[in-house]
């Protein structure tokens, strides 16, 4: 056994005789991710029935949820504020409130609107590709392992489409889980400008030609996006986000994740 000299910082004397160096420590080796809590999980069952209700539909009472959902009045009112942050439900008060699914924002003819419908669709795709690493950056501050496990069951709509070499069906489960990851973040200027590009980026991408390969690695890169926000490993999340590998841009077809290095 080497001794250790706390001059050194802790360096091992028995590495230090035979020349070898300490195996360098990842934040993974001291984090684990923590189990969800109780709040994020009634979060998120309920985000479940809002995902299968119609916008403005009404859920129920505040009182009827927190049941269903099993937790406390405390622990529901941290869910709901959950749930209003990222904009998934309004509570009305009075005899026939309770909680709604939201409604999505009406749509405005701005300048901004003006100048989207002025754009092809492969430019609207550059755009919203190069804003994916400030959604990735907010995600891997903000993500709860509920939302992680929201992400995971968007991917199966993706591999799906895959396995069946349909681009319109990849473009919009792919536009889906991007609009989730968009969700995470607290910045609403960020959220809203990424918004309005999905689709008509999602155009672009559905009238590409159904190549299985090329589908099926983007599948695999978002597969991995998703593990590494689920283990906070930064720089391969932000790898991911920048190099999409899939050709998208170019038309010259792409490998498998990892194998393009970030930008390329």
């Amino acid at each position: 056994m080497g001794t250790t000299d706390p001059r050194a910082g802790g360096y091992d004397e028995r590495h230090a005789r035979d020349g070898t160096e300490l195996p360098g420590l990842r934040r993974a080796d001291w984090e684990r991710p923590s189990p969800p809590s109780r709040a994020e999980t009634a979060a998120e069952r309920v985000a479940e029935r809002v995902a299968r209700s119609r916008p403005g539909a009404r859920l129920g009472t505040k009182e009827e949820l927190r049941a269903e959902c099993g937790v406390s009045v405390g622990t529901f009112n941290e869910a709901l504020r959950l749930l209003q942050t990222r904009g998934l439900v309004t509570v009305r008060p009075g005899p026939g409130g309770g909680l709604f699914a939201a409604q999505p924002p009406p749509r405005r003819r701005d300048a901004w609107a003006e100048a989207l419908d002025g754009q092809r669709p492969g430019d609207a795709r550059r755009v919203r590709d190069a804003l994916d690493p400030l959604l990735v950056e907010d995600a891997l501050w903000h993500a709860s392992p509920a939302d992680i496990a929201g992400l995971r069951r968007c991917l199966a709509p993706l591999a799906e489409a895959a396995d069946a070499a349909d681009p319109a069906a990849f473009a919009l489960a792919d536009r889906r889980l991007r609009a989730r990851l968009a969700a995470l973040g607290p910045g609403g200027l960020l959220r809203s400008l990424y918004a309005g590009l999905l689709p008509l980026a999602e155009r672009a991408e559905a009238e590409a030609d159904a190549d299985p390969g090329a589908l099926r690695a983007r599948y695999e890169r978002r597969a991995a996006l998703v593990d590494a926000l689920d283990a906070r490993d930064h720089d391969l999340a932000l790898r991911l986000s920048t190099a999409d590998g899939d050709g998208s841009d170019d038309g010259r077809g792409g490998g498998a994740p990892g194998e393009r290095a970030a930008g390329g």
